[in-house]
């Protein structure tokens, strides 16, 4: 048996969420500043190369998570997650300047993550 499926179903849903969206977000968002001067359809299907690794660990990563969440569950969990990615990302990789709305938006999810989980 395989380190990853010996977990706990949360953890495995998300660990793969978060790889899934480490490359979801370099994939949307990275050719911003490495593709800046190539073509859109050049940095498009960079892109769609780089979303088919955030595919293959998405996929797996709900239907292990639909065995214990609900999909409006696994959906805010997404959520949450892609904020907790792409706010670091922003200021770290792409310079971003970091913004009192982040914290506004992440309490709006702590709402929606009360709501979505509070009849579980």
């Amino acid at each position: 048996m395989s380190t990853l499926t010996s977990l706990p179903v949360t953890l495995q849903t998300v660990l793969l969420l978060c790889a899934s969206n480490l490359f979801m977000t370099m994939a949307w968002y990275g050719h911003l500043k490495n593709l800046a001067t190539a073509p859109w359809y050049v940095a498009a299907l960079v892109s769609w190369g780089i979303a088919l690794f955030e595919y293959l660990l998405q996929v797996p990563a709900n239907r292990i998570g639909y065995q214990q969440f609900s999909i409006g569950q696994l959906k805010i969990m997404q959520e949450v997650i892609t904020l907790t990615v792409f706010v670091p990302f922003a200021v770290l990789y792409l310079k971003e300047p970091i913004k009192l709305d982040y914290l506004w938006a992440a309490l709006c999810m702590v709402g929606a993550v009360y709501f979505i989980f509070r009849s579980a």
